[in-house]
């Protein structure tokens, strides 16, 4: 119940990060995707369902508050989430390649969705632009924020860990 309680209060906070704060550190018109990184990063090190979970969480929010209709963002998160925990077996804590390609993967994937789902539906063909000005600039900027909010995620995670193992251990 501590890890959902916990994990519920991160989403939170990456949230207002991303909302609030962030909005000043943009460089042109991309800023980091914390929510990204934080269910990329969720779905690699804890698996499909916590990927999905913590991937419906953030989408619900990008749908409440920054989306038109509910549920594009629920379904590209949880999407996103699950594709990661797929990658599960692959986990090393001490490995930051492995994330950081996935989350890159995943920033690309979710640029390409945005993109097809928000742009070129409506009738807007310039795919080389939006790729060149937003996707990989964002992209590049999600990657460098991963490096140091990774480390963070995964000390959470240990920590949490290290906490049920305890709690497990008194009911033994």
């Amino acid at each position: 119940m501590k890890r959902k309680v916990y994990t519920f209060l991160v989403v939170i906070i990456c949230f207002l990060i991303q909302s609030t704060i962030l909005e000043y550190v943009q460089l042109g018109i991309v800023k980091p995707n914390l929510l990204l990184i934080l269910v990329a990063s969720a779905g690699f090190i804890r698996g499909k369902k916590a990927g999905m979970t913590i991937g419906f969480l953030c989408g619900l929010l990008a749908d409440v508050f920054w989306g038109g209709l509910i549920g594009f963002y629920i379904l590209v998160y949880v999407v996103i989430g699950y594709i990661n925990g797929m990658f599960r077996s692959w986990f090393y804590d001490e490995d930051i390649k492995i994330p950081l390609v996935l989350v890159g993967i995943s920033e690309l994937l979710y640029g390409i969705i945005i993109y097809v789902c928000r742009f070129m539906l409506k009738g807007d063909f310039e795919f080389m632009y939006f790729l060149s000005k937003i996707i990989l600039p964002e992209l590049i900027y999600t990657g460098l924020v991963t490096v140091v909010l990774y480390q963070v995620i995964l000390r959470f995670n240990k920590k949490l860990e290290a906490e049920e193992q305890r709690s497990a251990s008194r009911f033994v």
